[in-house]
């Protein structure tokens, strides 16, 4: 059985084996359920293309979700700050002539009011730099995760939290939103679970996501890895709770 005692190993085995590309967690299929908000990124981003002639989005990863919106604007650009998944991102988004900056998002390498909407899904939010490259009336749309996003598993590994969890959330990013002059329309924020099935998942996941606890290694964590299989193998589960927060705002 998966989850019996004895198929710990395998299991890490597994996740350790599991590649990680892009930003596809195609991989814990099965694995895991839950985490989504009651609002849906996607749909709400496509129903503003219609209205868009240039469109950035920032922190892409493989290009995953901007190509599932296809078609895009003729005026895209995706902006990728971590090298490894610059190329597959110009791979996956060649075919929607989208150019691939690699750029980290302190700093978005085009000039003032460029673009009339702006996306950006779990990607570093500079308000200030968002503004400027904003034209007016244009749109920014991002879905972010908060400081408070699976906690649950750094308290079972015995690990400190990854920031401070009041350091990000609705309404710390709304405040810096106005305070670089744009006009919020709709923010919303909560917690949703997101249910390990097995061992081998949160391994995955830690991996996939360095920073929620940022010395994590098997040998180091082997006996609080172990202790969590077993309580997922009596329970059934483990559960974990996202922070997610949606922000649509407007240039003046």
């Amino acid at each position: 059985m998966r989850n019996s005692p004895s198929s710990y190993e395998r299991l890490v085995e597994q996740a350790v084996q599991a590649s990680l590309s892009g930003w596809d967690f195609g991989w814990l299929s099965g694995r895991t359920s839950g985490g989504q908000p009651s609002w849906v990124y996607a749909e709400r981003a496509s129903s503003l293309l219609p209205t868009a002639r240039r469109l950035l989005d920032m922190d892409t990863g493989g290009g995953e979700l901007l190509a599932s919106l296809s078609p895009l604007p003729r005026h895209t650009v995706a902006m990728e700050g971590w090298l490894p998944n610059i190329p597959i991102a110009g791979k996956r988004l060649r075919a929607s002539r989208v150019a691939v900056l690699g750029a980290a998002a302190d700093r978005i390498p085009v000039r003032e009011a460029t673009f009339d909407l702006v996306l950006n899904r779990h990607g570093a939010l500079n308000a200030a730099e968002i503004a400027r490259v904003l034209v007016p009336n244009g749109r920014l749309l991002t879905q972010q995760v908060g400081s408070c996003n699976g906690l649950e598993l750094n308290d079972a590994l015995g690990a400190p939290p990854p920031i401070d969890p009041a350091s990000w959330t609705l309404e710390v990013a709304v405040d810096r939103l106005r305070d670089a002059g744009l006009r919020v329309l709709d923010a919303r924020e909560e917690m949703v679970d997101y249910v390990f099935h097995d061992i081998g998942a949160v391994v995955f996941q830690l991996r996939a996501v360095p920073w929620q606890v940022r010395d994590f290694d098997l040998n180091r964590y082997d006996q609080r890895l172990r202790a969590l299989h077993e309580r997922i193998c009596a329970q059934g589960a483990f559960t974990a709770r996202d922070h997610r927060f949606l922000i649509e705002a407007e240039h003046p």
